[in-house]
């Protein structure tokens, strides 16, 4: 019998499209042999697929302003011992810029008993904080962290601002005594991996999947560019309509990364 796994995006606001929900479902159900269960956490499901399990944001029973500051509906709204009613159940979450290049059945797989997972940071030293676009843990045991924010919404967007994701694991930590990783050749960031680290030389030299990531199954576009914007070559800033000012162009830059279409789809 074919065995299912649940797959788990979010979606808010109009940051990304649909295409970002569509082609996700797509990489993941081509790279797989498991039955994929997609759901999508939205406000908006018009332009999704069909295929596509919709369900209702998560909501943070909290003040008002702190329902929707910053990422924490992510991390903390989604730690809902009932999330989609998959309570009991493992699922696997990506985020939307995720793209996935190879097979994922020996990552669907990886778990064992209801441990939480999640890659390893690439931007900090030691093993503390973990990297959010794509972690995994059962339904039912991570509703501790959504309530300590409800409870205590100030007291933590006031020590982790926007680092929703260091949230999310100190309170692993602090609860299991340390943070699963995924096997560090399973993903990738596209700053940090596939562009080159001197920015000039982004002005000469198109990004590349990194080849000493002999594993690789997904490359993360946290942060800027997306994976339209690579593909484009352009870098906007974070408001994703104006460009840059021109001195940051220097090291802020992306030339047309045409190899990213093979896979996004």
């Amino acid at each position: 019998m074919q065995k299912e796994v649940n797959v788990i995006c979010i979606k808010w606001g109009t940051a990304y499209k649909p295409e970002y929900v569509n082609k996700l479902k797509n990489m993941i159900s081509r790279n797989t042999s498991y039955i994929v269960n997609f759901y999508c956490f939205t406000d908006d499901s018009e332009g999704l697929d069909n295929e596509i399990i919709i369900k209702p944001l998560p909501q943070l029973n909290t003040q008002q302003e702190y329902q929707t500051k910053y990422a924490y509906r992510k991390e903390a709204g989604l730690c809902d011992d009932n999330l989609g009613n998959l309570n009991g159940k493992r699922v696997f979450f990506f985020d939307l810029d995720m793209v996935i290049i190879s097979n994922l059945d020996e990552f669907f797989s990886f778990p064992q008993n209801d441990k939480f997972y999640i890659i390893n940071d690439w931007n900090t030293k030691g093993d503390t904080v973990g990297q959010a676009s794509c972690y995994s843990w059962v339904v039912g045991t991570l509703g501790y962290i959504k309530k300590y924010y409800e409870e205590n919404p100030k007291k933590v967007v006031d020590k982790f601002f926007t680092a929703s994701q260091e949230y999310l694991s100190s309170k692993i930590i602090e609860k299991y005594g340390k943070l699963n990783f995924w096997p560090d050749d399973w993903f990738c960031s596209f700053r940090f991996h596939c562009m080159p680290k001197f920015g000039p030389l982004r002005h000469f030299l198109v990004p590349k999947i990194p080849k000493n990531k002999i594993g690789l199954k997904a490359i993360a576009f946290h942060g800027v560019p997306n994976p339209k914007e690579a593909i484009d070559g352009v870098w906007l800033d974070k408001s994703g309509i104006k460009p840059l000012k021109s001195w940051k162009r220097l090291y802020k830059a992306c030339l047309p990364t045409l190899w990213i279409k093979d896979y996004w789809y």
